[in-house]
């Protein structure tokens, strides 16, 4: 997870004002400094509070060899000018304005190893004092970064709790989406149960109608017939070839040619379809062999056969059709 240097915010900051004044009262210099470095950009960030500071916060300089924490970042450690008078590297230095020719530095670097600026002191003369401190202002460096760690923690932490909140806004809303699929997935699946039960209800009428269409009519004649066995047998056949004929579910180009059919013409195709000869038909439904004839014939037509095209082998085609 990678994420920008945190500002320093003004507690920090008063914390290292106590630190720059307490390094000054300790190694008795005029200037006790933080400094900030961004690229060329380089600042005072905590200056220690003194009249004889020409040191102020916010005072800027264009980083370059001439000042003396670039020694520090070309170190990248420790730079000790005990008289910059006598050194030809820094005899011309920017600080000789103000007559500080004695410097002691360190650089001061985030937890990554990046670079945040140093902290120093400078004097007009040599000190001795400070040369003798310099592990003490170590130190203070060191509570410097440390301060600079736990900023860079916090900052990690906000942004590792924004970014798992944003997971979890992203997976409620994938929760809201699933949720809303599912929903309409239910919404259509119910859909689906009532056009089954529809069709379901449908189809129920639609054999309760073929039963009182097709059964129930022989069954009434049984009921009144005074006839022989051989009659009472033939109905009783019919019925149960209807029967077959309704629960099967091969049965519908039957269906649809029994609703082109009169009764009696469904009657005589039902006794066809039982292999019965048209004298047969006609001593069991008490007609006339040219009655017979006459309904066989329309049938025929109604079902668009020749004659040389074999009526029973044709019904019993449709009564396995699907």
């Amino acid at each position: 997870m990678t994420i920008d240097k945190p500002p320093i915010p003004p507690e920090t900051q008063a914390k290292w004002q106590r630190v720059v004044d307490l390094v000054a009262e300790l190694t008795d210099v005029p200037a006790a400094l933080i400094m900030a470095t961004v690229d060329l950009d380089h600042r005072v960030k905590v200056s220690n509070t003194a009249e004889n500071n020409p040191y102020y916060p916010g005072r800027k300089y264009r980083l370059n060899e001439k000042l003396y924490c670039f020694g520090v970042f070309e170190n990248d450690g420790e730079l000790v000018v005990e008289d910059a008078q006598c050194d030809p590297r820094w005899q011309n230095n920017e600080d000789m304005e103000h007559a500080m020719s004695f410097y002691i530095g360190y650089p001061i670097k985030w937890p990554d190893g990046e670079v945040y600026g140093t902290i120093c002191v400078l004097d007009t003369r040599r000190n001795n004092r400070a040369l003798m401190f310099r592990k003490g202002l170590q130190e203070f460096c060191r509570v410097v970064e440390g301060d600079l760690a736990l900023l860079l923690e916090v900052a990690q932490r906000k942004q590792a709790q924004a970014e798992l909140r944003e997971t979890v806004r992203a997976r409620e809303d994938t929760i809201r989406r699933r949720t809303k699929a599912l929903e309409e997935a239910n919404t259509a699946l119910r859909v689906l149960i009532d056009n089954v039960e529809a069709s379901r209800h449908e189809s129920e009428q639609q054999i309760v109608q073929q039963i009182k269409g097709m059964v129930l009519p022989y069954v009434a004649k049984l009921r009144h017939l005074d006839a022989g066995r051989e009659l009472q047998s033939a109905y009783l056949m019919m019925i149960e070839d209807n029967l077959k004929n309704i629960t099967s579910a091969l049965s519908s180009k039957l269906a649809q040619t029994l609703e082109r059919l009169t009764p009696a013409e469904t009657e005589i195709m039902q006794l066809i379809m039982m292999g019965r000869t048209t004298k047969e038909i006609a001593a069991t439904l008490g007609r006339g062999t040219s009655t017979i004839d006459f309904h066989r014939n329309n049938i025929r037509q109604k079902l668009g056969l020749s004659r040389r095209e074999n009526l029973r082998q044709h019904l019993i085609a449709l009564s396995s059709a699907e």
